[in-house]
């Protein structure tokens, strides 16, 4: 009964007080309280094997931090990571809502407001195809001399890219060589030229070897 009196006694004002004491935590917790907005490009990760990003809706998202003023004023966009998961990424457009739990930055301050809120991706399934390589020789031989025969090692090289990409290209070319005025056959190592093609190549270079004899 003591306890149980002692517990009561006096109720109204001992709930005042603990009201009281959240108040004032809150007060003083909020004082230098500041809010900055940040646009903070877009990471994503886990891209499925076989699978490659064509495009997506936006590339930044505009991010409001909350913190202590004073620590606040030093943070940049470097600071701050927005991840996009696509572990589950499907063939086609792919839509992921963005929050907080989505975003990596220091525990000092909070996320309050994400926009946009979302973000589409198209994903599209990456394949390999072998292509023919074709030399391009610009200019002419020495007066009295001809092109007996043109060699490339490799002939044939591996492309990838999105399938739609990689069925548009059925050879690539080479960057120009070219023989003006030789009077003696040449072995050269030059660039593969995939201007104008969206695709990659395992190795950059081939060796082209131009026979050049005498009429």
């Amino acid at each position: 009964m003591r306890i149980r009196k002692v517990l009561f006694e006096n109720l109204s004002l001992k709930i005042a007080s603990v009201i009281f004491s959240i108040v004032l935590w809150m007060f003083v917790t909020s004082r230098g309280q500041s809010e900055v907005s940040l646009d903070v490009p877009i990471e994503f990760r886990n891209i499925p094997s076989g699978y490659e990003i064509v495009s997506y809706s936006v590339k930044n998202v505009n991010v409001n931090i909350k913190g202590q003023e004073r620590l606040i004023k030093s943070v940049k966009p470097s600071d701050v990571h927005v991840y996009v998961d696509l572990k589950k990424a499907k063939k086609g457009e792919n839509l992921y809502y963005i929050s907080s739990d989505d975003i990596e930055l220091s525990r000092a301050f909070t996320v309050t407001n994400v926009k946009p809120s979302y973000i589409r991706i198209f994903v599209e399934e990456t394949i390999k195809k072998s292509v023919k390589v074709v030399p391009i020789i610009t200019g002419y031989a020495a007066n009295g001399y001809f092109i007996k025969s043109v060699d490339v090692e490799p002939r044939m090289i591996e492309i990838e890219g999105i399938r739609s990409e990689v069925d548009k290209v059925s050879y690539v070319k080479t960057e120009p060589i070219d023989i003006t005025g030789l009077n003696d056959s040449i072995f050269q190592e030059v660039r593969i030229d995939l201007s104008g093609k969206n695709v990659k190549t395992a190795t950059n270079y081939v060796r082209v070897n131009i026979i050049i004899k005498k009429r």
